[in-house]
């Protein structure tokens, strides 16, 4: 089973909230353009001024997805 990595895009002020959530529309976008075989992605405020956008990859998609999209950072992805 291939390793999933959740690659992060960070927002900051007052509109990062709405941000964060556009920004996710564009994730999605980008999964269907390419046809990729990923369906994890979403959006999360982490406080007043601060959001998150992010999008779950496999081991095999990370380099490609990394290199168009150029997120802030990532981390191993762990169901829960």
């Amino acid at each position: 089973m291939s390793r999933k990595i959740k690659l992060i895009w960070d927002f900051r002020g007052p509109a990062s909230a709405k941000t964060a959530e556009h920004h996710e529309i564009h994730l999605k976008q980008y999964i269907a353009i390419e046809k990729l075989d990923l369906n994890i992605t979403g959006f999360e405020v982490q406080g007043e001024m601060q959001a998150i956008a992010f999008m779950v990859v496999t081991d095999e998609n990370m380099i490609q997805v990394r290199d168009a999209l150029k997120p802030h950072r990532g981390e191993i992805f762990n169901i829960q």
